[in-house]
């Protein structure tokens, strides 16, 4: 028998975390490219996001919002923000693009996070001397 069987009440602990789901999340992204040709610029950039959504998701795809809060041209890398219902949209129509201006091309996630500050360094990315 238990230690409630013997005349003692079990003390029952309940651990609540409670927490507020994050209203956005943020993909570092980078953009492989055959070598030569155009670099798109971050005009051009997001436009070929939009255009990514609207290429899976249709009409619907191309209106989420999706913010680039970076780009950095010479490696077509971005931190894209997006609201958190629509990272799967935007990851799914990021992986299956396969051409910019009829050139092979491929986005890259390279880190996803609901916080920005996670994305800010990447140890793998670390010179050491």
């Amino acid at each position: 028998r238990g230690p409630a069987g013997r005349g003692m009440a079990a003390a029952a602990f309940e651990r609540r975390v409670v927490r507020r789901a994050a209203e956005h999340h943020y993909l570092r992204v980078r953009l492989e490219l055959p070598d030569g040709g155009a670099r798109p610029n971050a005009a051009q950039f997001k436009q070929l996001v939009v255009t990514a959504l609207r290429e899976l998701h249709g009409e619907v795809g191309a209106a989420l919002p999706v913010d680039i809060l970076t780009y950095e041209e010479k490696t077509l890398s971005a931190i894209l923000r997006v609201i958190s219902s629509g990272l799967v949209k935007l990851w799914s129509a990021l992986t299956l693009l396969g051409f910019y201006q009829n050139r092979r091309c491929a986005f890259r996630v390279l880190q996803t996070s609901p916080f920005l500050l996670a994305l800010s360094g990447n140890s793998r990315e670390l010179v050491l001397d």
